[in-house]
């Protein structure tokens, strides 16, 4: 449990006496758990005289399940709103990759969200220089990830071998022949021009299915005030980066590419 729920040295007391409350003392929770472990340790710090609290969950949506995505950030809101002892600073960050967990969470007018795109070039390159060689030149790395630092895990865990990354990824994301061959003639535009879903009627149903298997994303302008950190490019065909929609990598794009390929 260690591993999964980190905690300040502080609230380990705090942790260990939720853990016994809320989830009877289980060795290793399912994520949902674990998120209501969260909670609870984040109320009861308050109780027990803190100030100030920060609550940070990556990608944890997947996990609790989409139709609870909602009601979890409701509660995170809550715990803010509604809290159960005053504080000074109370900070809640839940980052999500999946298109699906924002349309559901972002239609209610107590949401507002923000995109995070990935690295800008300088950091990445930064990131880049960490991981021992041998390693493909940075640009060729740039160009297969756009900045993305799960896809650089990828490529890393792999030895660098895009073809595995791209053939992963199109089994991970269900590319199946039925699913290629249904959406050919629209998908072939969609990988030179992301937009294409955007501008095309025809490709409605395309872009929903393609943002339900976390491929593309689309982008909500580029005003500072709706981007955290650096905003995406306002258009890069390379790295398949739309005005409207883009693709979530490089490799994401590349697998698609090869699903059609295989038909």
């Amino acid at each position: 449990m260690a591993e999964r729920l980190v905690a300040t040295e502080d609230l380990r007391d705090v942790v260990k006496r939720a853990w016994k409350e809320v989830l009877g003392g289980v060795v290793n929770p399912a994520a949902p758990a674990l998120v209501d472990l969260a909670l609870a340790v984040a109320s009861r710090a308050l109780k027990r005289g803190k100030k100030r609290v920060a609550i940070l969950a990556d990608d944890v949506f997947q996990a609790v399940g989409v139709d609870r995505a909602k009601l979890l950030v409701k509660t995170m809101l809550n715990l803010i709103e509604y809290p159960s002892a005053d504080y000074d600073k109370i900070v809640v960050l839940v980052a999500s990759s999946e298109g699906v967990t924002r349309e559901r969470v972002g239609k209610h007018r107590w949401a507002e969200l923000r995109v995070m795109w990935n690295m800008p070039r300088s950091g990445f390159e930064q990131l880049y220089h960490l991981l021992p060689s041998p390693k493909p030149p940075f640009d060729d790395v740039w160009r297969w990830t756009g900045g993305n630092p799960d896809a650089l895990e990828r490529l890393f865990g792999t030895s660098w071998d895009v073809e595995k990354v791209a053939e992963d990824l199109a089994v991970d994301k269900g590319l199946s022949v039925a699913f290629a061959e249904r959406w050919r003639a629209h998908l072939a535009k969609a990988l030179e021009d992301p937009d294409y879903l955007w501008e095309e009627p025809e490709a409605e149903g395309l872009a929903k299915e393609l943002v339900e298997r976390n491929l593309v994303v689309l982008l909500k302008g580029r005003r500072p005030d709706a981007c955290i950190d650096q905003p995406p490019p306002e258009k890069d065909p390379e790295l398949g980066i739309g005005k409207y929609y883009a693709w979530q990598t490089p490799l994401h794009r590349e697998a698609v590419r090869r699903a059609l390929e295989l038909t």
